[in-house]
């Protein structure tokens, strides 16, 4: 992956643009760590 050379050339106008992929990701990451946890309560409530 090349996000450190993005990130590196996304200073001024593709700022904005780097914050919000940055967000995107973590909203992704946090959806993903909760379905991973219920499925883990649903399993362990069987």
């Amino acid at each position: 992956m090349n996000l450190a050379g993005m990130m590196h050339h996304g200073t001024g106008m593709m700022n904005n643009w780097g914050w919000g992929l940055h967000w995107i990701w973590m909203v992704l990451i946090l959806a993903l760590i909760v379905l991973v946890i219920a499925a883990l309560v649903k399993y362990l409530m069987k």
